[in-house]
This record gives C-alpha cells, sequence and structure tokens, in this order.
C-alpha cells in the first residue's frame, strides 16, 4: 500500500519554537506540551494553531477470539456499549463534554449489530475469526479496513475539524494488540499480555495461550504490517492503523490512546515512517506493551496515570493540556512586552 503523505513544514516548526522562546517562561518550560505544539505546526504547515472543534473517533469491533476465554465477557457487551456511546452514557462521552469533544462511535465490524442512530457504518464483515484456528480476516478485508480509517479522517477534515482523539471499543481487542504487538516489537506474546479488563491468574494464562497458538498457526510476517493485521489483528486496530496514516495524508493531529491504539500506530508507522509526525502519545498505558509500544514510535506520553479503560479516554484526557499549553502560546504576555531580558539558550551563553 502506497500512501501519498505530504512533507513536514518545518519552516512553521521553527516559527513555533521562535514563538515559544518570546513567552515569558523559562525556556521548554512545559516540556512535551511545548515539543507537540511545534509538531502540530510543522503537520498543519501553520504557526498559527486551533485545536478545535474536535472529535474522538471510536471504532468499534467484536473479536471471534472472545470463544477462547480470554476475556470476562462476551462479544455482546461490544454492542451495548456501541449503543450507549451514541447516547452519550460512556465514560469517554462524560469525558468528552468536559473537553468539548464530539464523541463518534464507528461500527467497523460488531457482531450481529443492529444499526442505531448514531454508530457510523463502516462493516466490514460481521466480526473477525477466532485467530486460534486461522486469520483474523482476509487481507483484503485488512485493507479495506485501513482504507475506512483514512476516509474517516478526510470526511471530518471536510467537516473542519482540527484534532482528532483515536480511540477503540471491542471485547477481545486486548489479546489482538497483543498478538500484533508481539510480532512488530519480536518480543514474546508473555512479555506484552496484561489483564485487559481485569482477567484472574487462569484467564491471563488462557489468554497467552491462544496468543501463542494463534502466531504459530497463522505466521505473520513482521515485515508486513497488513498481514500481520489479517492474520491476528482486529477490524478496530486496521481501523485505527487508517486513521493514523489518515492524518498524516490530511495533515490533522492524531491524539493516539492507549496499547490497542498505539499498537495500530505502529502498524501505520511500519507502512509508512512519515505516519509518526501526526501522531500525539496521550498517555502510558498500565497494559504491559504501552511502554515498549510508545518507545518503538519515538514517543513521549502527556499523562502517566495507570489508565486502562480504552474507548478512546486518555487521548480525551490529553485534551484540555493541549488546550492550557496552546492558551500559553497564543496569549501568554512576551518578554519583549514585559520588559524583560530573554533567557537565552544554554549553548549562547
Amino acid at each position: 500500500m502506497i500512501f501519498n503523505i505530504p512533507p513536514l513544514n518545518e519552516n512553521a516548526r521553527r516559527a513555533a519554537h521562535e514563538k515559544w522562546a518570546a513567552c515569558a517562561h523559562p525556556l521548554g518550560g512545559l516540556g512535551t506540551l511545548e515539543t507537540v505544539i511545534e509538531d502540530i505546526a510543522a503537520r498543519t504547515g501553520s504557526a498559527d494553531i486551533s485545536l478545535k472543534p474536535r472529535c474522538a473517533l471510536i471504532l468499534c469491533a467484536d473479536n471471534g477470539v472472545t470463544s477462547q476465554g480470554v476475556t470476562q465477557t462476551d462479544s455482546s457487551v461490544t454492542a451495548v456499549v456501541a449503543q450507549n456511546l451514541a447516547a452519550g452514557r460512556t465514560s469517554v462521552c462524560r469525558m468528552a463534554a468536559i473537553a468539548g469533544c464530539e464523541v463518534i462511535p464507528v461500527d467497523m465490524g460488531i457482531k450481529d449489530f443492529v444499526p442505531v442512530k448514531g454508530v457510523l457504518d463502516r462493516r466490514v464483515a460481521n466480526g473477525t475469526n477466532d485467530i486460534t484456528i486461522g486469520a483474523a480476516m482476509t487481507r483484503q478485508q485488512a485493507e479495506q479496513a485501513i482504507l475506512t480509517g483514512i476516509e474517516l479522517v478526510r470526511e471530518q477534515k471536510e467537516r473542519g475539524i482540527r484534532l482528532i482523539a483515536a480511540g477503540e471499543m471491542g471485547i477481545g481487542n486486548t489479546t489482538t494488540a497483543s498478538a500484533v504487538s508481539s510480532v512488530l516489537l519480536g518480543l514474546p506474546c508473555k512479555t506484552v499480555t496484561g489483564r485487559g479488563a481485569g482477567l484472574s491468574d487462569e484467564g491471563l494464562r488462557r489468554k497467552i495461550a491462544a496468543i501463542n497458538k494463534a502466531l504459530k498457526i497463522n505466521c505473520p510476517d513482521k515485515n508486513d504490517p497488513v498481514d500481520v493485521l489479517a492474520k491476528v489483528g482486529g477490524f478496530d486496530i486496521a481501523g485505527l492503523c487508517g486513521v493514523f496514516l489518515g492524518g498524516a495524508i490530511h495533515k490533522i493531529p492524531i491524539i493516539m490512546d492507549g496499547a490497542i491504539s498505539a499498537a495500530a500506530a505502529l502498524c501505520a508507522v511500519r507502512l509508512s515512517p512519515d505516519a509518526g509526525h501526526s501522531i500525539i502519545a496521550s498517555h502510558l498505558s498500565k497494559e504491559p506493551c504501552g511502554q515498549l509500544l510508545l518507545e518503538a514510535l519515538g514517543k513521549n506520553p502527556l499523562i502517566t496515570a495507570e489508565m486502562h479503560l480504552g474507548e478512546g479516554t486518555g487521548a480525551v484526557a490529553a485534551m484540555p493540556l493541549l488546550d492550557m499549553a496552546l492558551a500559553v502560546y497564543s496569549e501568554s504576555y512576551t518578554f519583549f512586552s514585559s520588559g524583560i531580558t530573554p533567557y537565552k539558550p544554554f549553548d549562547d551563553q
């Protein structure tokens, strides 16, 4: 798959950096928040930054591997949560209301889902296959899901959206995310697999065994992210991979959520390294693969709070932090206006 990603605007990055340096505050005082604002300037092509309006794309899908006892609940919960996302009742909806963010649930392949108002229909199939028996999906379906994610970003850009949070919902998707992470990171699945929504010790053993069996049966090619997604991924993860690619293609910053979102982001970056320039890491997930995926992506998280809720909650939680950083960047007094001698970088002293 070939993606037309425009180059970064380094002039805009320099202008943003100079604007930060002019603010009457210690140089680099807001740390990673300053770097993220500069990254946004480079990706969007302008140091005049706006982060509103904004939305959260929550990609929902079911996973056949749930039949292996790797979750506390069955697949029916995915549909229930999707309905409540549309009704504005879930965790991310309440957080998004505070952050001034629209929540858009997307059906990528919820099992036996009856369409409801407020859930976008982008179904690839009626859930994936059980990865312990064979491939999760066909390669064609994986590509369709990726392209759907790219198209979702294009649609949001046409609506005037300036910032997107990328989230997911799907019972069993910490299993598929761990499988994808194990392959792409080249690590044993035991190292990258956690308890998800709260598995017992026995449940965790079943989960690890299921992933090991899936990897042995399907033999995903670590050098081909589409193959990895098709064999052991999910429609939500493949769609999110497309969302991250779409952010780079359409010059919209995308806030990455936790471990599942990060696994999708790593797929996107392995498909096209330039995709990473549009990705903002919201938080460090409590899942074992969280830190490992951030390191592979070369990203510093804005929040460390042991979050692992899903639904894009971490990504939405980062929005007010960016708002506050942007307020300083855009509205604070400067060294010049206050008559204070500007700070100089250490090398210039």
